[in-house]
């Protein structure tokens, strides 16, 4: 039996939610889900410049937990970069603290 998901903090939503590729119809692109957690998780690392430790923190999650976050979101954006395919940023189970 896994353990229950925490609850991560984030600091606020996006505007826009979702991301495409230009030129290309819609109904032609596979989608590639983020979800707010790991959103949260690339602004931290990525933008803000945190160290994981500290970023972690932030989130109230593990070190661990934070670098597993951080590494699918990255995997998921190349994803969307290197195939040409829409990003949608929604879900997970999160906690606004704007």
């Amino acid at each position: 039996m896994t353990r229950p998901c925490r609850c991560r903090r984030i600091r606020c939503s996006p505007d826009k939610n979702y991301f495409k590729p230009r030129g290309i119809p819609l109904d032609s692109l596979e989608e590639v889900n983020l979800a707010l957690d790991e959103l949260e998780a690339v602004r931290l690392a990525d933008f803000e410049g945190l160290y994981q430790e500290d970023a972690a923190k932030k989130m109230d999650i593990s070190r661990q937990t934070f670098g597993n976050i951080i590494k699918s979101a990255h995997k998921k954006i190349a994803d969307v970069l290197l195939n040409a395919k829409a990003l949608k940023i929604e879900g997970g189970k999160v906690k606004r603290v704007c």
